[in-house]
């Protein structure tokens, strides 16, 4: 009998053992650089609710987001046809973008970041704009419908390149700006699955407002945008954190094991 067979085996064998042997030689040395680099220990990371808060500008910041776009869904379907001068449509747009003046005005004058203000009042004036020369109350929140749109390819587009946005946006907030996360994989692979996710979201919100923005459903289009905006980035908000969080207590987890 033949004894060739079992050698060739054997020989066959040592190339994928090694092959096997390397690929986890790197994978440990890569979670040592993770720890080494970045803030892996979730202790080095801000708490959860500070994160959450520099995200979205503090709750205070949240609710003078929402007041002028809660003013105008509010206001707009309450409103009669007329009032003096001005059509319902038209006062719910004065109110609605002079509250965003005001509260951009307000947080300049108390020497305070007007960022998220500035963000939301682009936005609302471009929409007051429009909406005040079709004298159609669906184009209010036309903008962000394209905005929206394509924040949401944008989000994807970036993730499929390895770069995904939510990354670089949790670059600066828990690693000052630096750069060490894109050389953690694994970290990178958690972050562009999330980006993923916020793209995907985005692009079938703005799906049905773009629906009821056609079908002339202007009150349900107003519900729709006060509901999925600020509320749902909130919720996503959260769970990048929780995510990315997750992420580091299981690195710190392994790395001592394969020092």
């Amino acid at each position: 009998m033949s004894t060739e067979t079992p050698a060739r085996k054997d020989a066959d064998t040592e190339p994928r053992e090694s092959d096997e042997t390397e690929l986890r030689a790197s994978e440990d040395t890569e979670l040592r650089t993770a720890v080494s680099r970045g803030p892996a220990d979730p202790d080095d990371l801000p708490p959860f609710t500070e994160q959450l808060s520099q995200q979205l500008g503090g709750v205070k910041g949240v609710v003078e987001a929402a007041v002028p776009i809660t003013l105008f869904v509010v206001l707009n379907p309450v409103l009669p046809d007329r009032m003096g001068p001005l059509t319902g449509l038209q006062w719910a747009i004065v109110i609605s973008a002079s509250s965003a003046l005001a509260i951009a005005g307000w947080r300049a004058a108390r020497k305070e970041s007007v960022r998220h203000a500035l963000n939301g009042l682009f936005g609302i004036a471009l929409g007051a704009f429009l909406a005040w020369r079709s004298d159609d109350a669906r184009d209010f929140y036309l903008p962000g419908i394209i905005q929206g749109a394509v924040y949401g390819v944008l989000l994807i587009v970036s993730a499929l390149v390895r770069h995904p946005i939510i990354g670089w946006i949790y670059a600066v907030v828990a690693q000052g700006g630096k750069k060490e996360w894109r050389d953690n994989t694994r970290l990178v692979d958690v972050l562009s699955r999330i980006t993923i996710l916020w793209g995907v979201v985005f692009i079938l919100k703005n799906a049905l407002r773009s629906w009821l923005y056609v079908i002339d459903a202007e009150n349900a289009l107003g519900l729709v945008t006060l509901f999925g905006g600020w509320p749902v980035t909130i919720a996503l908000t959260a769970f990048t954190i929780w995510a990315v969080r997750r992420h580091m207590k299981t690195v710190e987890a392994v790395a001592p094991e394969t020092a």
